[in-house]
């Protein structure tokens, strides 16, 4: 198959991959909310479904395929049509780097450093097609898809050529699992509620990392946190500064297991913001954000036990507020 801006696909017969179908649309391979899967082919990743389809060797009725937006998954969803003996000859890798881009986990330290080269790659400020990023989004997209098409692989499979791409980030990663290791952070477990309290110490400064090709994390890189707990409900605490995350694998038609129904933050935002005694706000996002937060602007004057204990109570007692599963 061909890639094709998305767009210009919508008279046009086309799989769409990692996104949402257009009105010309034969297949949809994506783990998106509320877009039906084709039966056989459901996985936690648009790229293992991409993989799927093409091992069982269906004609997909359409010679070309699009995604409306780009990111680690869609990419390596994309090459296993474009490229599908490339695709399948690195199939572990490249699954793995889908996830390191979507989920922010990983196997291969290989495709953790892939991911964070194609983030920058797709910064406009950073990238080395920055020249070429300058119009609207979809064009942004097809720039990045046309080329990354061709690099991801060798991005992948030899990753000291593009060092510089992603040494800074990953220097970040290495500092925070060294952290992790000398129990300078420690993630105390609330199962029952998939719920991981992550305690940062004191003394530790603030870390991150890229989310998916567009996002940050900031407090601790991602990847050492979701390495290192399977809760997809994160809270960190660095002194009196506090970040909720819904992790993204709740946005997700994710087929591993079923997380528990996101809830909305934004009601306990406001009951912080009533027992504030400063001048520091909470706020937090819808539940249909990617990865949806409630945070602190600056140092809190609340306690953590007393947060640690109203998030409990508020993520065990809260209405659903989000069913990626509802078709």
């Amino acid at each position: 198959m061909r890639f094709r801006e998305y767009n210009s696909t919508i008279d046009v017969p086309n799989v769409v991959v990692d996104g949402s179908p257009n009105a010309a649309t034969v297949l949809t391979l994506t783990h998106w909310p509320g877009i039906a899967q084709p039966p056989g082919l459901a996985a936690d990743l648009s790229a293992q479904m991409a993989f799927r389809f093409i091992r069982r060797g269906d004609d997909p009725g359409a010679e070309v395929v699009t995604n409306n937006h780009f990111d680690q998954d869609g990419l390596v969803a994309m090459l296993a049509l474009v490229d599908p003996d490339s695709a399948i000859e690195h199939e572990a890798l490249l699954t793995d780097v889908a996830a390191a881009g979507d989920f922010a986990t990983y196997r291969h330290r290989q495709a953790a450093r892939a991911s964070m080269a194609i983030w920058t790659y797709a910064h406009p400020e950073r990238s080395p097609l920055a020249a070429h990023l300058v119009g609207p989004y979809e064009e942004q997209c097809a720039v990045l898809y046309e080329a990354m098409l061709e690099l991801v692989i060798p991005i992948a499979v030899e990753p000291e050529r593009f060092r510089d791409l992603w040494a800074e980030e990953d220097a970040q990663l290495v500092a925070s699992e060294a952290a992790f290791d000398a129990g300078a952070i420690i993630i105390e477990e609330r199962a029952d509620i998939d719920l991981a309290v992550v305690k940062i110490g004191d003394a530790e400064p603030s870390r991150g990392g890229h989310r998916f090709a567009s996002d940050a994390f900031a407090g601790v890189h991602p990847m050492a946190v979701n390495n290192a707990t399977t809760c997809l409900r994160l809270l960190l605490v660095h002194g009196n500064r506090y970040s909720y995350v819904d992790r993204y694998e709740s946005w997700v038609q994710y087929q591993s297991r079923r997380p528990l129904p996101r809830v909305d933050l934004r009601p306990l935002a406001e009951r912080f913001n009533s027992l504030e005694p400063g001048m520091t706000t909470w706020t937090a996002s819808a539940p249909s954000a990617l990865t949806p937060s409630l945070q602190s602007s600056d140092e809190s004057g609340l306690a953590p036990t007393l947060v640690v204990g109203h998030l409990m109570t508020h993520l065990e007692s809260a209405d659903p507020a989000w069913d990626p599963y509802a078709v």
